[in-house]
């Protein structure tokens, strides 16, 4: 097989995965690409989070871990009754709930892993600092595994790996050359800052416009959201990574658009009643 066939081959099979794997982010329907299957995500995904609970420190605060829980079960709750009433498919149906504390004051921060996979840490607790605050942090967390944005993720990493190879092939090892010269990986430090950071940007802003859904499906005032970001910011005294560099968006624009969306989803996406 010469070079054009194979280039052609190549690019028949890609735009072939790209169409297959094609779908859009609930509510927001926003366009995805996803070739990677959910499954196996879900399941590495379990198995990490298992090996973090051997490895890290778990809170002995059982009271904040029943509130997490109880967040974490309205929020599930909710949502499955949400897309019943919709009609659309539950993107949660095949998640494994499971929620840890883990005792780090030095990390603010939580997560949540495809399959439904939560983690909190304590230091996050003095920013989020009441019931609301908490929702909102969980409520964005959330939203990250219920629009699929790790099997999202997953999959342009996949053809941006596979396209890179391609392009070093076909121009006799020149990015190798590259990266040798200039002692580091270049292509990759330019893939994420032109690719994958924009495209992380992206998931941010639906995880909040998401989080703050869900929050409110569940009863919490989501007008707490903004005021959680605010004291984000002190905590972190001002230190902030430049946008263009950041997989978030800038404190300053993520609370412009909490803002401008509370009505909206207030009105919108009112508490659910079962």
């Amino acid at each position: 097989m010469n070079r054009r066939k194979f280039l052609n081959y190549i690019g028949c099979g890609c735009c072939g995965a790209m169409i297959n794997g094609c779908s859009t982010a609930p509510i927001t329907d926003r366009r995805q690409l996803k070739i990677i299957p959910e499954s196996r995500l879900n399941a590495q995904a379990a198995q990490i989070y298992e090996k973090i609970k051997s490895k890290e420190k778990m809170s002995d605060d059982k009271k904040t871990l029943k509130q997490i829980k109880v967040i974490g079960s309205e929020i599930e709750n909710s949502i499955s009754e949400y897309f019943k009433k919709t009609g659309v498919e539950d993107p949660t149906t095949n998640f494994d709930w499971e929620y840890i504390l883990i005792e780090n004051k030095k990390v603010k921060n939580a997560w949540c892993m495809p399959g439904g996979k939560i983690a909190v840490y304590t230091g996050i607790l003095d920013v989020t600092q009441n019931t609301n605050g908490l929702a909102a942090v969980m409520g964005h967390e959330i939203a990250h595994a219920v629009a699929k944005h790790g099997v999202e993720r997953a999959s342009r990493g996949a053809i941006l790996q596979t396209s890179t190879s391609l392009i070093d092939i076909f121009t006799g090892g020149k990015l190798s050359q590259i990266n040798r010269a200039t002692g580091m990986n270049t292509v990759g430090l330019l893939s994420q800052i032109g690719i994958m950071n924009p495209f992380s940007r992206t998931q941010e802003t639906e995880a909040d416009y998401l989080g703050m859904i869900f929050a409110s499906l569940s009863g919490y005032d989501i007008r707490e959201t903004k005021e959680l970001w605010k004291r984000m910011i002190k905590s972190n005294k001002g230190k902030k990574t430049p946008q263009f560099l950041s997989t978030h968006p800038s404190s300053s624009q993520r609370i412009k658009k909490l803002t401008e969306w509370e009505n909206e989803i207030i009105l919108g996406f009112p508490p659910i009643t079962t």
